[in-house]
């Protein structure tokens, strides 16, 4: 290509060459198998089941919300197959060259929030292993949320990840497809041992918890969808190292809802399993394999550390690695871009946030993922509706050039954003108890239940009518 700006380009951003495209629909089917299988799905479906929702309900919410991200996830995904370019240059056609950086930023500070959740659970897994090794190591005393040793255990997971960051994203491809299989394998052995100790009509036909006020579907629903609303933005990051269309769109779509969908029934089977084995349904699967006997919970303690080494690495540090790099390129390298995702991580105190169910599934989720469709509905309608899939890759490397905008940014897309986001910000606030829920109107407290599908159709709405046609077109090939 041309001249790039050195101010906006480094060789990680740079569009993939043909050698580098080289990503089969296997690799991103695995890749998907090695993100899913892990210990914040089984949360989220037995978290379903703490909040009133029938297993049945639960696993078809699962399913439904992971089929509506796939639609959104292959269509950007599309982009970076196409172009070669990661989403923090993506950003650029809509929000300008300088102006990426706000999405940019907003998509690594969840991912190094998600970061920090997987790693906690890592920590939990190695604490219990250690336990089963005879160690001795105490848990929380009352009143805390996280132990001297399991925050050592968070610590020394945390470490193991900055080899892959150094390693660059070939490691993780390499990881996942050896992964992924042992990962099935486990999860099938699990539930396969706890049917063995249970009889399925007994372990399925536990009824439904009874929760003040009833299940919340919509809410619910909008949180699992946030659950991947993360990748639907950044899966260009992957996608640009696809063979062809065909392997990213059939490798997606083998990968993500299917096994979404089995793999919280296994959270469904231990949530309830541990309910009638042990008389306290665990929200977490190393309560459960810590209670197993020492064989399964070595074995299964073993596997968690696996499933959140192989997610984290590909799902929450990819993504910050190239979004921070968007904010100088040419001081902040991919490692570089890895390792400051990794230590604000650090910041973040997941034991807190997941002290509860609903925290979980509705505060993060929920509230992340209103963010984040705002950015998708800008994106989606720039390229698809407005450009009609047209840009000029050169000029998103260069200042002055089609995507300069207003000094390097589009303020029209930052007001889109705005709009819609911040009808959706007082639901979010009363629902994480910052604020009172009686000082909030009920229209906004519902309409936080929406959060993701308002967010996305308002700003998308927005960005399209405020666009003017003469300034789009500038963005097509001469």
């Amino acid at each position: 290509m041309s001249t790039v700006d050195p101010t906006l380009s480094n060789a990680d951003l740079l569009p993939t060459t043909a050698a580098q495209r080289h990503w089969g629909w296997k690799d991103f089917a695995a890749l998907w198998v090695g993100m899913v299988v892990c210990v914040p799905t089984y949360t989220m479906a037995s978290s379903m089941l703490d909040q009133g929702f029938s297993w049945q309900m639960a696993i078809w919410l699962v399913f439904a919300a992971n089929c509506i991200v796939l639609v959104p996830m292959v269509l950007i995904g599309r982009i970076g197959a196409e172009h070669g370019i990661p989403f923090p240059v993506l950003a650029r056609l809509s929000f300008g060259v300088k102006g990426a950086g706000l999405p940019a930023v907003l998509r690594g500070l969840v991912a190094c929030g998600w970061f920090s959740i997987n790693c906690y659970f890592g920590a939990l897994a190695l604490h219990g292993f250690l336990n089963v090794l005879g160690m001795g190591l105490a848990g929380p005393a009352a009143g805390e949320t996280i132990s001297s040793s399991q925050f050592a255990c968070f610590i020394a997971f945390w470490a193991l990840h900055l080899w892959f960051i150094w390693r660059g994203p070939e490691s993780i491809r390499k990881l996942e497809v050896v992964a992924a299989p042992l990962m099935i394998g486990a999860s099938l052995l699990l539930a396969i041992v706890l049917f063995m100790r249970v009889p399925a009509g007994q372990l399925l036909a536990l009824p439904a918890k009874v929760v003040e006020g009833g299940p919340k579907t919509w809410a619910a629903l909008t949180g699992l969808v946030g659950f991947w609303a993360t990748l639907a933005l950044n899966i260009p990051d992957f996608t640009r190292f696809a063979k062809t269309q065909r392997d990213q769109v059939l490798g997606q779509a083998v990968g993500l809802p299917l096994p979404m969908a089995l793999f919280s029934m296994v959270g469904v089977i231990g949530f309830s399993a541990s309910a009638i084995l042990y008389g306290k349904a665990q929200l977490f699967p190393d309560g459960l394999l810590t209670q197993m006997g020492p064989v399964a919970a070595g074995v299964g303690l073993l596997v968690i550390l696996l499933a959140n080494l192989t997610t984290n690495v590909a799902a929450n540090l990819v993504s910050p690695s190239y979004d921070f790099s968007q904010l100088a390129p040419d001081k902040i390298s991919f490692r570089m871009g890895g390792l400051i995702a990794a230590v604000i991580g650090l910041a973040f105190m997941p034991w807190k946030l997941l002290a509860t169910s609903g925290g979980y599934l509705f505060t993060w989720l929920g509230g992340y993922g209103a963010l984040l469709g705002a950015i998708a509905g800008i994106l989606l309608v720039d390229y698809y509706g407005l450009r009609k899939g047209q840009l000029r890759v050169n000029d998103l490397y260069r200042r002055n050039g089609a995507y300069e905008y207003s000094g390097g940014w589009n303020w029209r897309a930052v007001i889109a954003f705005a709009l819609g986001v911040l009808p959706c910000l007082p639901g979010y606030l009363a629902v994480s108890g910052v604020i009172d829920k009686a000082a909030v109107p009920p229209a906004l407290l519902g309409l936080f239940d929406f959060g993701w599908f308002f967010s996305l159709a308002v700003a998308g709405a927005v960005y399209f009518f405020s666009m003017p046609r003469a300034r789009v077109a500038q963005g097509a090939p001469a």
